[in-house]
């Protein structure tokens, strides 16, 4: 809706800011409720084109589906990339994996609690704290050795922690953690 006013300049000088104001208030309230849709849209996810392999729900604030974010492996190898080297405890030496910062996959989803479940394709559930994402930089591996992951060795998702970095990682506390055939997220 657009309004057209005519009025002499010398009376919308003096009549200064009623004249501003009694604009503004004729504003239709759609032009609001619009920018505010606009705002809500920014902050939703692309939906995944091939198969999911990830879901995250919970006390998340951007979705793609109702009530969670639905991830395929284009939109993970589209958050920025890193690599770890890294000994694990249950593989010999070390291993090179790539993939992206879960501190990346949780700042995408906007997350508002203070743990993750995390859920393995065999049922496995473990709770990680958020804040050990940021704090040593945890890899969501894609990759090992050079090698895309498989459901049929710890893939295609791998919560790995940087263990070789870190004593205090060198422990069963933090090797539970390492969510091998992620599938699930629930951030509480």
């Amino acid at each position: 809706m657009s309004l057209l006013f005519q009025v002499p300049i010398a009376d919308a000088c003096r009549a200064g800011a009623a004249v501003v104001l009694g604009i503004a208030g004729l504003m239709p309230l759609s032009a609001s409720a619009d920018s505010t849709a606009d705002a809500k849209t920014s902050h939703t996810l692309p939906k995944p084109t091939g198969p999911v392999i990830l879901v995250v729900d919970g006390a998340i604030e951007h979705t793609n589906f109702p009530g969670e974010a639905r991830f395929d492996m284009q939109m993970i190898d589209s958050l920025p990339a890193h690599t770890i080297s890294t000994t694990t405890s249950v593989t010999d030496g070390v291993h090179k994996f790539d993939g992206v910062r879960m501190q990346d996959l949780m700042d995408s989803v906007g997350p508002t609690g203070k743990k993750v479940v995390a859920s393995a394709l065999n049922d496995y559930r473990v709770n990680i704290p958020i804040a050990d994402f940021a704090d040593y930089g945890v890899l969501l591996a894609t990759k090992m050795s050079g090698e895309r992951l498989q459901a049929n060795d710890k893939g295609p998702l791998w919560i790995v922690y940087p263990r070789d970095d870190y004593n205090r990682l060198m422990d069963i506390r933090y090797d539970v953690r390492w969510v091998w055939q992620l599938k699930r997220l629930t951030v509480e």
